[in-house]
């Protein structure tokens, strides 16, 4: 890795850390819950999507990631691209705490068949398994890899100072369970 990319890569890691700390003071997870991450290191570093993967940007995105999940008890869900069908990796004891819902499937993440992140990810998870689909409860998209397929049904935006990450732009949202009812229903 040349110095210039280095450099770059400090600078990111900081507003990394900036965007954890704010997304996770407004997100409001509960232990237990999940965090959906959908990344494009290619985005990142200004590439097209699914042009230019970077382990570079992974290795430095996901261990303060993973620091932050674990702190707070909950369960991280990294999305991969289009050619895996947009499958996650997860750990095992998600899909052992959420239960049957979670349908296990059969794939290895690649760098262009899934991308960094989910490679980093299954290399960092302690028992990685590849899920089908899932449902969070807050989400991380950096680089517009919608990851709306796999966040509960009512998703808010959170907004924060930060809009982009590198040259990727940066979605984040939190989930709250639908309002049903008509105009006599009372919400709290």
């Amino acid at each position: 890795m040349d110095k210039n990319v280095g450099e770059k890569l400090q600078v990111m890691a900081k507003v990394w850390e900036d965007v954890l700390d704010a997304f996770f003071l407004k997100a409001n997870l509960k232990q237990g819950q999940i965090l959906v991450l959908g990344c494009s290191t290619s985005e990142v570093i200004g590439h097209r999507i699914g042009q230019g993967s970077s382990l570079e940007v992974a290795e430095m995105l996901l261990p303060p990631l993973l620091e932050r999940v674990h702190q707070q008890g909950i369960f991280l869900a990294v999305q991969g691209c289009e050619h895996i069908n947009r499958a996650l990796v997860v750990e095992e004891a998600c899909v052992d705490h959420h239960g049957l819902g979670l349908e296990v499937v059969t794939v290895l993440p690649g760098l262009h068949a899934g991308g960094a992140m989910t490679v980093q990810a299954w290399k960092k998870f302690s028992s990685p398994l590849m899920i089908e689909r899932i449902q969070g409860h807050a989400g991380i998209d950096i680089g517009d890899t919608f990851i709306g397929m796999h966040l509960r049904p009512v998703a808010i935006p959170i907004r924060i100072h930060v809009k982009e990450l590198g040259e990727a732009h940066l979605t984040l949202a939190h989930t709250r369970p639908r309002l049903i009812g008509g105009p006599r229903a009372v919400y709290p």
